[in-house]
């Protein structure tokens, strides 16, 4: 009860301290500021919600960034990998279209010195005998002599006619130290008969061979190393061993006059010296 007494003394006393329209006035004052204070509650709870949004959104283009950073990171390694293969296979294939332009370098003036025998051979052992044939093998040049201009048949003996030919051959091969000579015996199909000397056909077109070489380097002074002995037996035929005629043509002596195979390798080396930066190994034994 002394409690009550002691309020309502309180209230008596502030009441007769501030009149009745002043506390009506704080009143509404209070609670315009008791709304605004909610709204501003509302919007800063809405401000948070929409801060925690774009966090996670921020969070989410950060993680999406470094993957981004991180995948073109990867990706210029591999493009730059990329372009450093590319100009290696550019740079190989730059290399590949020299040495073939070199090689071709060599095989042109090998070309040319091919051409150069010809033109020294029929010069100077001429195309009227229909007997002799000067052409050009797989790059090599040759002279074919038929068999009756040469020999006898079933014989190895070289006839005189054909000794004339031989030093017009003797001529244009001393005239080039650097080149080798390979006489090459070919014969028909028939069997060799009455001749105790004479194997077979084997035999004689390497006897035939022989019996030239040894004009060539006792007679008409060709350097022995610049000769080779070859005898292809009738296995090598031009025609089918199937008449007198077409045997005639099959018996035969070829004699080749061609660039010594290690010159022509050498020619090719240089060539390929001339390539900038090149390195040649050494020549095997």
């Amino acid at each position: 009860m002394k409690k009550i007494m002691i309020t309502l003394s309180a209230l008596a006393l502030l009441t007769s301290c501030v009149s009745k329209k002043q506390y009506t006035a704080l009143e509404a004052k209070n609670k315009e500021t008791q709304d605004l204070l909610n709204t501003c509650t509302v919007k800063l709870n809405s401000c948070l919600e929409e801060k925690a949004g774009l966090k996670a959104t921020v969070d989410g283009l950060k993680e999406t960034n470094q993957h981004l950073i991180s995948t073109s990171k990867d990706m210029t390694v591999l493009s730059t990998k990329g372009a450093e293969n590319i100009e290696k296979a550019l740079e190989s294939i730059k290399e590949k279209d020299l040495k073939i332009s070199r090689m071709q370098d060599a095989l042109t003036k090998k070309d040319s010195v091919t051409l150069a025998v010809v033109t020294s051979l029929k010069a100077v052992v001429g195309m009227n005998d229909t007997d002799i044939e000067i052409n050009v093998d797989k790059g090599v040049v040759f002279i074919s002599i038929s068999d009756k201009m040469l020999f006898k048949s079933g014989s190895y003996e070289v006839s005189d006619k054909a000794k004339g030919v031989l030093a017009k051959v003797a001529k244009v091969v001393n005239d080039k130290p650097d080149f080798e000579c390979m006489i090459e015996g070919h014969t028909d199909t028939d069997v060799l008969k009455g001749n105790a000397c004479l194997i077979d056909n084997w035999d004689l077109s390497v006897k035939r061979s022989t019996a030239i070489i040894r004009i060539l380097s006792n007679d008409l002074g060709v350097k022995p190393e610049q000769l080779i002995a070859a005898g292809r037996s009738s296995y090598v035929p031009l025609v089918p061993n199937d008449s007198a005629e077409n045997k005639s043509k099959n018996r035969r002596t070829r004699i080749y006059v061609m660039p010594k195979i290690d010159q022509f390798y050498d020619m090719v080396e240089k060539e390929m010296k001339k390539q900038p930066g090149a390195t040649t190994a050494p020549a095997g034994k």
